[in-house]
């Protein structure tokens, strides 16, 4: 996964259980919350890319209960899925910085005007 760039739903989704397993209602909060409300998973999308998830591995399942009737799984970050979570997060790293080398090198007059439409690294 790591020869090409991952897609943001799916970084977002691996970082969002990076820190701690979470359901699926969670997982949408949380990342909302790390892409400061601009991503909006649809329960469609997020239980589309967690079940790919599974089958590549990168995630499991913590435990399913039953909530208030309904059926409700915990979904956790694999070994696997933090290592390749480390390595796009290198790779990231690696392309901002050579970014920031290449914009000072342009120097201070380079650099655009805030766009308010444009936010986040992912815009």
């Amino acid at each position: 996964m790591t020869e090409r760039s991952m897609q943001e739903p799916t970084l977002l989704l691996l970082t969002a259980l990076a820190d701690a397993p979470r359901h699926g209602y969670a997982l949408i909060q949380e990342v909302a919350e790390i892409s400061s409300g601009r991503v909006r998973m649809r329960t469609g999308t997020l239980y589309g890319a967690l079940d790919r998830l599974l089958q590549q591995g990168l995630i499991e399942v913590e435990r399913e209960e039953v909530v208030d009737g309904r059926a409700r799984r915990t979904y956790a970050l694999t070994e696997g899925g933090r290592h390749v979570l480390a390595a796009e997060t290198e790779r990231l790293r690696a392309v901002v910085a050579e970014a920031e080398r290449r914009m000072a090198a342009a120097g201070a007059n380079a650099r655009p005007k805030k766009n308010p439409r444009v936010r986040g690294a992912f815009a």
